[in-house]
Parts: C-alpha cells; structure tokens; sequence
C-alpha cells in the first residue's frame, strides 16, 4: 500500500517537473502533437487504476452485504456516491467508474471459487494501459444492453473485435477507433447480438423506458428519454389541442394569419410545446391530486435577496436545479405562488420568518375563472385549468391580492407580459387589455374576457344597442 502511494507521488512529482520545464507553448507542432499522444497513454493507465479501484469500492458495497455495505458505513448510499464524494467528480463519471469498474473486475463466488470479469478482454487491455477508459465504457454499456440474451461466442467475439478497434489492432490498424467511431460499431453488434430477443417488444419496451433531466447547458436543462407509444400518444394529443390552429397555434390558416389577435404568436413549434409542458407541470402541481412534499403540494421553491429585487440587478436560485434562475422568472413565480419574507442575519442565522403572502385563494381562483374564461390574451385560448393568476399591480407597488387586481394568463404570456408589448389594466374590477404597438399601432384598450357567459352579455346589450328605439 505504501509502495503503490510512494509510486503515485513520484509520477506525481515528474510530470509536475516536466510540465513546469517545457510547458506546451514551446514546443513545436511535431512535439505536441507527441507529447500529447505520450501523456495519452499515461492516462489511459491513471483510468485503469481509477476504474479498477471503482469496481473494488462497488464489490465492498454489494446489496447483499446489508448495514456492513462500504458505502453504507461511509454514510452514502451508493458507491457510486462514495465514490463522487471521495475523488469529487461528477456524479455521471462517478457512475461510469463503477459500472466499467464492476463489470471488468474478476472477483470470488460465495463459495470462494474465481469468477471471471463480466468482460475479461477489455480488463486484460485496459489494465495494460492500451484501452482508454471512454472506449472501455462505450463496449460495457453497448454490449451490455444485450443482457443474457446474446449468445456468449458471439458476444465474445463482438468484445474481441471492438477491443481490437479500439487499440489500433483491427481492419484499419495501426490507426486506432475513436470512442464516437467505436460506440457506432458498439451499437451495430449489439443490434446483432439481440435483433429483438425471445422477448415481446412490449416487454422490452417497458424495460428501456425512461425520462432523463440533464445537466444544465447555456441557462436550459437538457431533457431525454424514452417514452411508451401510448404516453408519446397521449403528449401527442395535448401538444396538438393546444397548438392546433384554433388554440392559437403555430399551424395557422390563411385567414388566422391575416386575424391581428392572432399575429401575436411567434414562438416556433418547438417553443409552444415547451409552454405545453410548463403549463402541464404547473396544473398538475396545482390540481392537489398529486403526493405532497413535507405536506404541502409540490412546490418550487425559488430564493432571491431583497437588495437584488430592488435593484432589479442579480439573480434568484430554485431548488432541484444547479443553475440559477433569472430575476425575471422569479418575478414570475413570485406573482404565481407569493412570498415569505425570511429575515437572516450576516452569519445565516434566522431572525424572522414571515407568513406566506400573495397567494390567491381557490375560491378567488374560482372568481376570476368564471369572469376571465381563460388566458386573455386575444389569441390564445389556453383553458383557464391551465392558467396562472397574474397580478396586475405588483405587490411591491402596492397592488393586493383580489380579484379586482388579479387576471387568468397562460404560462408563455404570464412569462413574457413585461416586455411583449401587451398592457393590461383594472377598470372597476373589469380586465382591459391594449395589444403592443406593432400589433395595434392605435393603443386601442379592449375588455379582455374567454368567459362564455360575459360573451353572451355582451352580444346581447350590443342587439339591444342597435335596435332602434319603440
């Protein structure tokens, strides 16, 4: 154990020398281009011993072993997590370690007999420091996907040829097989391997089925996965509802397109059903027919300094994402769910803690539902279920929390009412709306309803209007 630190701290020591001596800006196009290729292959070696101790970690922390578990024992749940919280990489990598890790480690049976690697040729050239550690992952979890089904020769030969591919050794040796290049060829041979299996395809279906929330990237959060045809169907049908032409979508005929109410879209399909989804989650948050959290419904919880709201320069933090949220969509969930004021001190203690304000109650809901009928934006007929009660007057400029200061949008143009142009305002508890400058040069001010029966009022004092006097 010693001998193997002392080792690590001399190689250590080298390439810190090394580096310091001639760092790359002084070599020439030939020597880089070496050295990076030499510095490669030390690394390769560096991945072995970090994927090997990975898969150790993993057996010490096997389900069977209970309480006693090497993770357990270390207060984590997984090894996966001992393992991200000992080295400090991502929690991704953490879990790539220890399942190339665990499925190229030879290990002993219950009865003490030798059990050989889960992928004894990859082991055999990754700890000689020929295989990379990406290409290694790429064949474990390719071939892996054939699971008990693929016959052993030929898996064993799939594993032979990639790994050949990948050390430079197969058809196009000497060159060797990029991981992207190698994790196409992984894919063809465990499509062969498994070309559908014994198993029904709903079966493998209901295996494969997934929804993933990614990292953040360029202030979104990637999503993936994979969905069963009847819940892609039924999101099918909740995207077209909303985004068929008479819902105010982007698939508009020649007369909607010349209708100025509906000029006012201008997000791409793409867009739309990202808002479709946002307004899903929000209503289904809000129905009350879901599980609670801490016995509340599912919350967002967003948390913002009072110095960067007043200034309007900052940004705002919700809970479950890594990246942090604009003061413009805090804005928003503000109006949305309301605020509690928490009072800290400079060391973080807590010296107040307010109550919940600017909520509006369901029977108020209920109030501006029957009067608005929906989303009034002229256009857009999002169904009240979906919308959001936005406050006309803000809070902080002293607006209250009623219905005569409370109006029904839709997530996109709750989203987006401070800065696309549309104005609205309360005349005797009465919503009136005025479209941007573009869309009704004029300003002209509108009473803003979806309300079947208000329609109905309104058709009705217009005939009376219009018929001449007895």
């Amino acid at each position: 154990m010693e001998g193997f630190r002392d080792a690590l701290e001399q190689v250590r020591s080298v390439l810190l020398a090394a580096s310091e001596a001639a760092p790359p800006g002084l070599y020439s196009d030939t020597e880089l281009l070496g050295a990076m290729r030499e510095l490669e292959s030390l690394g390769r070696l560096v991945d072995a011993r970090r994927l090997e101790f990975a898969g150790e970690v993993a057996e010490r922390s096997r389900r069977e072993l209970g309480g006693e578990r090497l993770s357990a024992r270390m207060g984590c749940r997984s090894a996966s997590e001992l393992v991200e919280r000992v080295t400090q990489v991502s929690g991704a990598e953490a879990r790539r370690r220890v399942a190339v890790g665990a499925a190229t480690r030879a290990r002993v049976g219950f009865s003490g007999e030798p059990v050989e690697a889960q992928f004894p040729i990859v082991s055999t050239w990754l700890m000689a420091g020929e295989l990379g550690a990406d290409a290694a992952s790429v064949i474990v979890r390719e071939l892996g996907r054939a699971g008990t089904v693929a016959d052993p020769t030929a898996r064993e030969a799939a594993e032979r040829s990639l790994v050949a591919e990948a050390i430079g050794a197969g058809e196009g040796g000497p060159v060797r097989c990029t991981a992207d290049e190698l994790r196409i060829q992984a894919r063809a041979w465990a499509a062969y391997l498994d070309a559908d299996g014994p198993e029904p395809d709903d079966e493998r279906a209901m295996r494969r089925r997934g929804f993933r929330v990614g990292r953040a990237r360029d202030g979104l959060i990637a999503v993936s996965g994979e969905l069963m045809p009847e819940v892609a169907a039924g999101l099918t049908r909740l995207f077209d509802a909303h985004l068929a032409p008479r819902a105010g979508g982007g698939f508009l005929t020649d007369e909607e397109r010349a209708d100025p109410a509906t000029q006012a879209e201008t997000r791409t399909p793409d867009q739309q059903r990202h808002d479709v989804i946002a307004v899903i989650v929000a209503s289904a948050a809000r129905s009350g027919e879901h599980p609670k959290i801490g016995g509340a419904p599912p919350t967002v919880l967003v948390s913002v300094r009072a110095a960067d709201l007043e200034s309007g320069h900052g940004v705002a933090h919700a809970d479950g994402v890594e990246i942090p949220v604009s003061l413009r969509a805090a804005r928003h969930l503000m109006c949305t769910g309301g605020i509690q004021t928490v009072v800290v001190d400079d060391a973080g203690a807590i010296l107040q803690l307010g109550s919940p304000e600017r909520c509006f109650t369901p029977h108020q809901r209920r109030a501006i539902t029957l009067r608005d009928g929906g989303c009034i934006i002229p256009g857009c007929t999002v169904p009240a279920a979906w919308c959001e009660i936005h406050h006309v007057i803000p809070d902080e400029s002293g607006g209250p929390t009623h219905p005569d200061n409370g109006v029904m949008l839709c997530w996109f143009h709750h989203r987006t009412i401070d800065t696309s142009g549309w104005q609205i305002r309360m005349l005797r508890g009465v919503p009136h709306i005025r479209p941007p400058a573009w869309l009704d040069p004029g300003g002209t001010w509108r009473i803003a309803t979806k309300s079947p029966t208000r329609i109905a009022d309104q058709l009705r004092r217009r005939r009376e209007r219009s018929q001449p006097a007895a």
